[in-house]
């Protein structure tokens, strides 16, 4: 069946050009001087010309609407999704898929396998590369879908290939070079599973990398993660497998850094969280690309407390006299990150009258493997919770909880919002990722000065 073409259009900006010309919600909008459209992208690329012929279809009727536009001057249109012609699903097999590792019941879009370098463009998703066909390469090209993210995990061919579960997937590194000469840059990441793509085959991989910057522009090191809903015959990296590829890491990226001047070589917070090593300093996080992969975070999370830390010497009697009585509070997180954090709040309590209980929460949903806060379900929370003395407020970690697909409501991995959480806790609940906003919402807004 031939795909659909053309974007649904869900609002018109108010004195816009769609306004103007009579676009309305509902309308859709099907091609742009002659180019169909298949996603936003393709709108936004067609749509800056100056002369445009749009083609909107009302009511299963069709009409041409033309356009001349200033060069600052944007349509106005707003659009119900960013695909228009639907998501490309991803057709390799990886064991450790971690989408692959979600149990049933869960919603669609927690499902879903997403291989599309459209969205890799738009949203920073991880794509591999192996479903592009020439038209592909030629539309990136084209429209310049720079940067892309690209998940490696090996750079020799029969060792990628048995990763991804693809006997076909091609050479990745080819590729790369490919993307290059199209003047496309790559933020690339490698999942390093124990006994698949560890000790020689990442060091080779990392430096047939780093051969190929600028156009790897980042690389990203990160530890496979595993459910109790995992197929099998895995396992996770131990501290000292941890350690090791943290050495190797330090090894490559000293003349990495040296000839490009940047960092270049993120592992993640993860590796130093589980090897026991302290984490970089603020400057070696020199590029945000690899943040959503969980580089940098604990950085700015410690670089937090110091200022928290330093404000609090500084106003603490202010403090306290708004605070008028000792608080106390329970701050949830995953068993990863809870030494870092009960750190912070033993002198928490002796700079203020705040006594913070932090209490790691045992992932019983995806398994107790599974140790990071981002991955906390409001059950666990609920279960966990039930029953404790919790103060006056329960602090969650802000990563648990994202949009649900129908609405902006933020809601956890199993669809509890804020509002349902605190009803089963009783007790208020704040979303918090720092302990400043911690600090500051038990001592009112605007105690820093």
């Amino acid at each position: 069946m031939p795909q659909p073409v053309g974007g649904v259009v869900s609002a018109v900006q108010h004195d816009s050009l769609g306004a103007e010309v009579g676009i309305e919600p509902g309308d859709v909008l099907v091609s742009i001087n002659g180019r169909e459209l298949h996603d936003i992208v393709d709108y936004q690329f067609y749509a800056a010309d100056e002369q445009l012929e749009l083609i909107v279809e009302r009511g299963g009727e069709r009409k041409a609407i033309r356009i001349e536009r200033d060069e600052d001057t944007d349509l106005g249109l707003d659009f119900a999704a960013p695909l228009f012609d639907g998501l490309r699903e991803c057709g390799n097999q990886c064991e450790f898929c971690f989408v692959r590792q979600m149990p049933r019941g869960m919603r669609r879009t927690l499902c879903v396998r997403d291989d599309d370098y459209r969205l890799s463009f738009l949203q920073g998703s991880y794509i591999t590369l192996t479903n592009l066909t020439e038209a592909d390469w030629e539309r990136i090209g084209e429209q310049r879908l720079s940067p892309l993210y690209v998940s490696v995990h090996a750079t020799e061919v029969a060792l990628r290939r048995r990763m991804l579960g693809n006997p076909t997937a091609p050479d990745i590194l080819e590729q790369l070079r490919r993307l290059g000469g199209l003047g496309i840059e790559v933020h690339a990441q490698i999942v390093v599973v124990p006994g698949r793509n560890d000790g020689a085959a990442l060091e080779r991989s990392i430096r047939d990398l780093a051969g190929l910057w600028p156009t790897v522009r980042t690389l990203a090191v990160v530890p496979v993660g595993l459910t109790r809903y995992h197929r099998g015959g895995l396992r996770l990296n131990t501290p000292d497998e941890a350690r090791e590829i943290l050495a190797l890491v330090d090894r490559v990226a000293a003349p990495q850094r040296e000839r490009c001047g940047c960092t270049w070589l993120y592992p993640s917070d993860e590796l130093y969280l589980l090897a026991a090593v302290a984490v970089p300093e603020a400057a070696a996080y020199d590029d945000d690309a690899q943040r959503e992969n969980g580089v940098g975070l604990v950085r700015e999370l410690l670089d937090d407390w110091e200022i928290t830390r330093e404000q609090l010497v500084r106003w603490r009697r202010p403090l306290l006299d708004r605070m008028r009585r000792p608080r106390r509070a329970t701050l949830v997180c995953g068993a990863l990150i809870a030494p870092v954090l009960r750190s912070m709040a033993t002198e928490l309590a002796v700079l203020s009258a705040v006594a913070l209980d932090v209490l790691p929460v045992t992932n019983a949903f995806f398994g107790a493997d599974v140790t990071v806060s981002g991955l906390l379900t409001g059950g666990d929370v609920v279960a966990a919770l039930r029953g404790r003395d919790l103060g006056e407020r329960v602090f969650l970690p802000d990563v648990m909880f994202a949009p649900a697909e129908a609405d902006e409501a933020r809601v956890t991995l199993d669809g509890m919002s804020v509002r349902e959480l605190e009803a089963q806790l009783g007790a208020s609940v704040s979303l918090a990722s720092t302990m400043g906003e911690v600090l500051g919402a038990l001592g009112r807004r605007g105690w820093r000065r």
